[in-house]
């Protein structure tokens, strides 16, 4: 396999996958969250008529894979944490959305919810989970989008300057929404659609979102972060200096809800690169079924 360039190696791996492995003991106090998160991503299977029969569960945290059996979908949920896997019930398996082990065309639903946002190549992950799908497959993912943490960003940044007169990366970058789309049809998607969900949640206790960020396995992965311990005062100063709301302080998670088939004989034909302007429901209506 071909080294990956420097230039895409934004995260540290070995850090993601010690987090998520610290993060199974404390999921549960973030359930509520990843729930939220997760309900609103499969609720695009009502909008399809069509009856999945293999479903893999990428990063999902416990959370997805029940939710998806749940709906009678046999599910198969994979994490890079051993740990975080083995939450989400058998039948699970340990993979790295870098590189992962399942052969072409084994599944015809893939959910990745909030989990692919850690990974280094974007656009070649989608190409693998691309290739896992059976013809006319549908994958259902959600990232965290630009605007997400905004004011926890603006705070570490501006806190981190005057203390120490610069500032290292502590929130992770997140895409554009509105590259979201070009990228599932640079990985081969069929009807690819990017939409856009935002969840605020408020805090009385400020510190308390930086626990939930924690539990969540949400820890600074970026491999430029700053290896020093961090100023005794940084943490509650830039939390304090967050934009309150009815005195508490708001946290925003802007989603990009991404959706995109797998190539299939009877599909309609997609717009050139850059051009999708599918609707959501033209996109999860069901491709006719593949004859023969």
């Amino acid at each position: 396999m071909q080294r990956m360039s420097d230039s895409m190696h934004v995260f540290d791996r070995a850090a993601v996958r010690r987090h998520r492995d610290r993060a199974a003991a404390t999921i549960g106090g973030v359930a509520d969250i990843l729930n939220d998160a997760a309900s609103r991503l499969l609720d695009r299977l009502d909008d399809t008529t069509r009856r999945f029969t293999a479903a893999l569960d990428v990063g999902g945290r416990g959370i997805v894979a029940p939710l998806l059996r749940a709906r009678g979908i046999p599910t198969l949920a994979c994490d890079l944490s051993p740990l975080m896997a083995a939450g989400a019930g058998a039948p699970c398996a340990v993979a790295d959305e870098e590189a992962l082990p399942f052969a072409p065309a084994s599944f015809d639903l893939i959910v990745a919810s909030l989990s692919l946002h850690w990974v280094n190549d974007l656009p070649g992950a989608l190409i693998q989970l691309r290739h896992a799908l059976r013809p006319d497959g549908l994958l259902l993912a959600s990232l965290p989008a630009l605007g997400t943490l905004a004011e926890l960003r603006r705070a570490l940044t501006a806190t981190e300057a005057a203390l120490r007169g610069g500032a290292a990366p502590r929130v992770s970058p997140f895409p554009d929404l509105r590259d979201c789309a070009g990228l599932l049809q640079r990985a081969g998607f069929a009807l690819p659609v990017a939409d856009a969900e935002e969840i605020a949640v408020l805090y009385a206790d400020p510190l308390r979102l930086l626990r939930d960020l924690r539990h969540a396995g949400e820890a600074n992965a970026v491999v430029l972060r700053d290896r020093r311990p961090p100023p005794r005062d940084l943490f509650p100063a830039a939390v304090a200096a967050l934009p309150e709301q009815d005195g508490r302080v708001r946290a925003t998670l802007r989603l990009a809800i991404l959706t995109g088939w797998a190539p299939g004989p009877d599909q309609p034909q997609s717009l050139r690169p850059g051009s999708a302007k599918h609707s959501l429901a033209e996109a999860l209506r069901a491709p006719p079924p593949e004859q023969g």
